[in-house]
């Protein structure tokens, strides 16, 4: 029979009585930490089409051993993709005016601190800029304007000054909010000097104009550069398959692209801006060809750091297919907006978050871009192309009222919660109605999950890691994020 003895003071020993206490504790911890694994917490916010939910906190969800629902989403962190550099929007001239001049220096504050600030912030970190000027610019420019029959093959007038009112003061000032923002930027057209037109509108690159044509898109990373401003990435040209008629547009067909690629912009960015990557295409995913033949290119190849997507025509899947020939080589999702030709709010968001957001990154793109940042309550300042379509966010030029359209939420549904550098995990997709994407944050290793519900009536299901799950019923026609670590 043991006795039980109380501890002296400084009596090190361990006598049999201390064993079964310690024991006893030990067990009741282990049992704590298996009770608190198996009824980890997961939090969830949800977008629905209705709008009575924006984003908003929903009922946590625990998981639980075991599975109740009959529609399983497995999601394995150890299948591990592609790793994210993250999503925005474009700040095109329209969205940077807007800005800085139809705000007041708090709005302004308190909206770009909103869009590119951590939680409760969208957190974006990835925007894109135009080397010149699109449709949604006050007035058609490039950075090398010349008189109609004069050439500076030198670029002795090359010169960003255009953008010193409004874009580069907003970049500036969205890269101080959060410093790990990565600038991509395009071109709409090359100097009229350099084209078939002698002007901005239509036309394509000459030969000659090549070399000069490399240098101008250099100059343009150095000048940013010396801004403060690092370029990530560039594309030669924005859908370079399109020649508006009434903006600034190039044809430049895929041999084009790939000797101007591989015999010029590519050496010229290799000695002077290695750190910039040059993505081809940046068009629809209706023409994959094209971008696969640039790749075919030995030279070119080489050069080519990736491919970028647009959303205007064809189907995302092509994304994940032209991955597959060149898996060495990165995909981006650069350009796609809403507008008033698809009037219904429930509508759009679905297909923003489904496509846009689900199918994209699904498909290896390691960035997500929509068009405007921002613009007006007249869909613009814009000067040609398109007349009805829908920024991010809308600033009413008359007060500084902002409204959050669609984008805004499917974007911040990922956004907000994946951060740059996590890793896109498998998830199973695409089964009643229900379309997912997995990420891990490589910082603290949560996991977030994107599920987009289509149906018109809800959705209960289970989410499976391992042996582990927890069940939520979704709303009809929403979104919802949840995280847990």
């Amino acid at each position: 029979m043991l006795t039980v003895s109380p501890a002296l003071p400084g009596d090190g020993a361990l006598r049999p009585s201390s064993f079964k206490s310690l024991s006893t504790l030990l067990a009741a911890a282990l049992l704590a930490c298996a009770g608190a694994v198996q009824a980890q917490t997961v939090q969830a916010w949800i977008t629905t089409g209705d709008q009575t939910q924006l984003l908003a906190r929903a009922a946590d969800a625990r998981f639980q051993n075991g599975v109740k629902a009959t529609t399983i989403i497995e999601v394995d962190p150890r299948q591990r993709f592609q790793e994210m550099v993250g999503f925005g929007a474009a700040i095109t001239d329209a969205s940077a005016w807007l800005i800085q001049n139809k705000l007041s220096p708090q709005q302004r504050a308190a909206l770009l601190n909103e869009l590119f600030g951590k939680a409760p912030g969208l957190g974006f970190s990835f925007t894109r800029l135009t080397i010149g000027a699109s449709d949604f610019s006050r007035h058609h420019y490039s950075f090398d304007d010349m008189p109609p029959g004069q050439t500076d093959p030198e670029l002795k007038h090359f010169s960003i000054d255009p953008n010193r009112a409004d874009v580069l003061p907003v970049t500036k000032a969205a890269l101080a909010i959060n410093p790990r923002l990565r600038v991509m930027a395009s071109p709409w057209s090359a100097p009229g000097w350099m084209k078939s037109t002698d002007s901005l509108i239509q036309g394509t690159l000459k030969p000659e104009a090549f070399a000069p044509f490399a240098h101008y898109l250099s100059r343009y990373v150095s000048a940013y550069e010396k801004e403060g401003v690092p370029i990530y990435a560039l594309t030669l040209q924005n859908e370079p398959h399109f020649e508006p008629r009434d903006y600034p547009g190039m044809r430049v067909d895929p041999a084009r692209r790939a000797a101007f690629i591989g015999g010029h912009l590519g050496p010229v960015l290799a000695r002077e801006h290695p750190q910039t990557r040059i993505l081809d295409w940046d068009h629809n995913w209706d023409e994959p060809g094209s971008p696969a033949d640039v790749l075919k290119d030995p030279v070119a190849n080489k050069y080519v750091s990736g491919v970028a997507w647009h959303c205007y025509g064809g189907d995302v899947r092509v994304q994940a297919a032209l991955h597959d020939r060149w898996p060495d080589k990165e995909t981006f999702f650069t350009e796609c907006s809403g507008g008033k030709w698809a009037p219904v709010w429930s509508d759009n968001l679905q297909h923003f978050a489904k496509v846009l957001v689900v199918g994209t990154t699904r498909g290896w793109a390691k960035g997500v871009l929509l068009w405007n940042l921002a613009l007006d309550e007249n869909d613009g300042p814009h000067l040609g192309g398109c007349k009805d379509c829908r920024g991010v966010v809308t600033i009413d030029s008359r007060d500084g009222k902002i409204t959050r359209n669609e984008e805004y939420y499917a974007l911040g549904h990922a956004s907000r919660f994946v951060r740059q550098g996590a890793r896109r995990i498998a998830s199973t997709s695409g089964y009643d109605q229900l379309d997912t994407v997995a990420f891990r944050n490589a910082d603290d290793g949560s996991v977030a999950l994107l599920v987009v519900n289509s149906a018109k009536a809800p959705r209960s299901f289970a989410v499976r890691v391992a042996q582990r799950s927890f069940d939520y019923t979704l709303p009809a026609a929403s979104v919802a994020t949840f995280t847990w670590h």
